[in-house]
């Protein structure tokens, strides 16, 4: 059996037509090792310490090659290339948008605000790393592979397409509790094929865990880019175009959806919540020697917002206009809904100026002058940002939902999405519950085992409670008209006197009745006896036609102490629309964790490479900073639904907003803080401090 290439999944096209480049990966490097962390060897032990030491034992014969790991000279004349058959490092040249409209709304424009940003790169640092046991039944000839995944059905496709090379039939993925993704745990990683190809020559179960510089080193990245954007207003302060040029960083492979973030999803919110009439998009992806980059929480969302939000502050200040009323000004109004944008997106509905004033009544805008005051009298900067975000978040094409009905009186929901932290086991308890009037503690919720359910999307892009909510929504309803056809059975009446509510089956008029439960285990037992019986297990996939927008308004209050450039956040406030929220508290966490993320990429977290050798020098939480429970705020979240009017349940995409909003809110608040023009993330404290410095 021949070993293939682990692929990327995205057949991108260039501006010209031409397809994008080719970085082809096998599980283990052979002529040529591309980034630190490239795998060159796979061994396999009764121990790790034996394993170590085979690898101690093992002569690499290496020849030193150039290295280029700065995105901002990567494309340079004389930059060592990463692929020889890449030119300039430049894997794809793509754009999005009217240029020539756009170019023409620049020609007639009053003001333009040009500004670069920054999306530094950020290591995602899940609290479980990734691990995996594989094992080979040599009689069936079958792999199974247990995997820490978002998605088992992507992984086995690929695994057994891809690599080994073998019928779907002949790989089982399985997925049990999973410590945390945040995008990185999609994909199928090299260790995971090396584990199932070593199973089957030795014979026996084989386990691989990352240890933690090892993860630094092998998950993929996330964010990594350079973007030039600039603002055509009009002499009012109204905004006629958007034009950005995205330098991203996809490292020395494209990994499986890479391409992808920084074209079709970061493209998609460009035009965020107001009326722009052109945008103009320029991506540019940019190979270097450095460990892949592929979606991170938000995935090319937060870094589109942050440029806009960014850019919207900087003309503000060039423009003599307050920030507030410049948004103001631009909102797109909820009587234009539905709104398609200047990029091609349908808005199906929003409350925009709505939500940012709620956030502004909360946190007290009009009083911050007063606060302000307070800290200056303590020696301290204090300062006040405010961002709007917009979220496309993923959906389709499609998502399954199956409620079989156990011996053991439970309703178990198999579902084709994958938790990894999120809820899901509660809030699709809480929809089976509402809708079949099952309590809570009679519903298993079953996943991640492509042996049991025959197809799924996964978790990725907030698409789970959107997708497999309305899956389930279908596959309880049909429960519930099985049900009463069984139940006619099982009371002797027709199916039209047949009444559902709160988990009873019961005859119109009368008090003879059954609940779903027994009902369920009564028909499988007269099924099993021989009898005609209606079974009251069902699936359905529902199809997802469109994405859903979350939005909402972060407002974020920071001091700093100038002595020392350290950063606090006294105050943090979220005002979210997620259509509707299902479960309040769930939401409010995932929001949280969002929004340390987010804080994290701004204040904390720094990636760096030695350009002379390629080595990751922050290859630990020794080097790696994460903000801790004490750097961050009381965060405040709060919500207005607006109704979603692409699914029944109403519901927008939820577990991505946080990071989204979070890091231009706090960028804008310390660069008013500050005084400053720009700073770039992340603002350590001595990024801090050399700005105070220059400024004095």
């Amino acid at each position: 059996m021949g070993v293939g290439e682990v692929p990327c999944v995205i057949p991108l096209k260039n501006a010209d037509g031409s397809p994008r480049g080719e970085t082809p990966r096998l599980p283990l490097a052979t002529d040529t090792v591309r980034h630190v962390g490239d795998p060159v060897a796979f061994i396999v032990a009764e121990s790790t310490e034996q394993a170590r030491d085979a690898a101690e034992a093992i002569l690499v014969d290496y020849s030193t090659l150039p290295s280029t790991t700065d995105l901002a000279t990567a494309t340079d004349a004389g930059a060592p290339a990463v692929w020889a058959s890449v030119p300039s490092n430049t894997v794809f040249d793509w754009e999005a948008g009217d240029k020539a409209a756009t170019d023409a709304l620049f020609a007639q424009a009053a003001h333009v605000t040009k500004l670069t940003v920054v999306n530094n790169r950020v290591v995602v640092a899940s609290m479980e790393g990734r691990a995996c046991t594989a094992e080979y039944d040599a009689a069936a000839e079958k792999f199974t592979l247990y995997a820490g995944t978002q998605g088992s059905w992507l992984v086995k496709n690929l695994l057994a397409g891809n690599v080994l090379k073998v019928a779907p039939e002949k790989v089982r993925v399985v997925t049990p509790d999973v410590g945390g993704g945040f995008g990185m745990k999609l994909y199928l990683y090299a260790e995971y094929a090396l584990c199932a190809i070593a199973a089957r020559q030795v014979g026996r179960p084989v386990r691989w865990a990352a240890e933690r510089t090892e993860a630094f080193l092998s998950d993929t990245h996330g964010r990594d880019n350079i973007t030039l954007g600039e603002l055509a207003l009009d002499a009012g302060g109204k905004f006629l175009a958007l034009r950005t040029k995205n330098y991203a960083n996809m490292g020395a492979y494209l990994s499986t959806f890479a391409p992808f973030i920084p074209t079709g999803a970061g493209t998609k919110v460009l035009a965020s919540i107001y009326g722009f009439q052109g945008i103009h998009a320029h991506v540019i992806g940019v190979l270097t020697n450095t460990v892949p980059v592929d979606a991170y929480r938000g995935a090319g969302r937060p870094e589109s917002n942050y440029l806009v939000e960014r850019l919207i502050d900087t003309a503000a200040g060039e423009m003599g206009i307050d920030r507030i009323e410049l948004r103001r000004h631009n909102i797109v109004p909820s009587s234009s809904m539905p709104f398609t944008t200047a990029i091609g997106q349908r808005y199906d509905s929003g409350e925009f100026e709505t939500i940012m004033d709620a956030a502004l009544a909360k946190i007290d805008w009009a009083g911050f002058p007063a606060r302000q005051a307070a800290a200056a009298r303590k020696g301290m900067k204090r300062g006040i940002g405010l961002a709007y975000y917009l979220e496309a978040t993923g959906g389709g094409p499609s998502e399954r939902a199956e409620v079989r009905f156990t011996q053991d009186g439970f309703a178990e929901v198999w579902v084709g999405t994958q938790s990894t932290g999120q809820g899901h086991e509660t809030a699709y308890a809480m929809l089976t519950s509402h809708e079949l009037g099952i309590p809570m503690e009679k519903i298993r919720i079953m996943q991640g085992d492509t042996d049991q359910v025959p197809t799924g999307g996964g978790t990725g892009g907030a698409r789970s409670l959107y997708s497999e909510g309305t899956a389930i929504l279908a596959t309880t309803a049909t429960v519930v008209e099985k049900g009463r056809q069984a139940a006619s059975e099982v009371l002797e009446t027709a199916v039209v006197d047949i009444e559902f509510e709160k988990g009873r089956f019961s005859v119109t008029g009368t008090d003879r009745g059954i609940d779903i439960l027994a009902l369920a285990l009564r028909q499988k037992e007269r099924a099993a006896a021989g009898e005609a019986a209606t079974l009251l297990d069902a699936a359905e996939v529902a199809d997802i036609p469109a994405h859903t927008f979350p939005n909402g308004c972060h407002v974020a209050e920071v001091e700093v102490d100038p002595e020392t450039g350290i950063i606090s956040i006294p105050r943090y406030i979220v005002m979210d629309d997620v259509g509707h929220a299902l479960n309040p508290l769930i939401v409010r966490g995932q929001v949280h964790g969002g929004v340390a993320q987010g804080v994290g990429q701004a204040f904390f977290e720094r990636t760096s490479y030695d350009e002379a050798s390629g080595q990751l020098l922050s290859a630990s939480f020794m080097d790696y900073a994460l903000p801790r429970a004490d750097d961050l705020p009381d965060i405040e979240v709060d919500f207005i639904e607006v109704l979603c009017e692409t699914n029944p349940l109403g519901v927008k995409g939820a577990g991505e907003a946080g990071a989204v909003g979070s890091p231009p809110a706090v960028i804008n608040a310390l660069i008013h803080a500050l005084a400053v023009k720009s700073i770039d993330m992340p603002a350590t404290p001595e990024v801090v401090w050399k700005a105070l410095a220059g400024a004095a």
